[in-house]
């Protein structure tokens, strides 16, 4: 499985576009389909974009919920509300629908940052809120995440 690696800062225009560094867009291009999804962070006010290989395994996942019981039902609808599919134009820009732009409140700087196999877009003031920690906080956050790792 491929992961992206990176942050970069970038801008958007009011139309949306949202113009990639070339680093980025190479990464991009290293993935089998040029096809990505854009949605709706789960957690943080941010958007998250899965390659389409990527998207379709989480989906198989999701896809095997019981749709008759309610809060799968809910669930999978919150989930998926607003994902758009989307492609790197010529210009190495993706063009992001309002809707996602107003839930992520992107205004004109931006940041792209890897979270593994998917980027998640942020407005560069609200990501720089959410990563300002001091080293005690980050430390054991880090210590409660991964401190059992790989324990039995």
């Amino acid at each position: 499985m491929k992961n992206f690696i990176g942050t970069y800062e970038c801008k958007i225009d009011d139309k949306g576009r949202l113009k990639l560094p070339s680093s980025l867009v190479k990464q991009m291009e290293d993935f089998d389909d040029q096809t990505f999804i854009v949605k709706r962070s789960v957690f943080q006010l941010c958007l998250e974009v899965y390659p389409i290989n990527g998207w379709d395994k989480l989906m198989e996942k999701i896809n095997k919920l019981n749709k008759f019981i309610k809060k799968n039902a809910d669930f999978i609808r919150m989930f998926t509300a607003g994902v758009k599919t989307v492609e790197l134009d010529n210009a190495g820009r993706l063009l992001i629908s309002k809707d996602l732009v107003n839930f992520a409140n992107l205004k004109k700087e931006v940041v792209i940052t890897s979270a593994g196999e998917l980027l998640e877009i942020w407005d560069k003031q609200d990501y720089e809120k959410v990563i300002a920690t001091n080293e005690e906080d980050f430390a054991s956050l880090a210590e409660d995440v991964m401190g059992s790792f790989g324990e039995e």
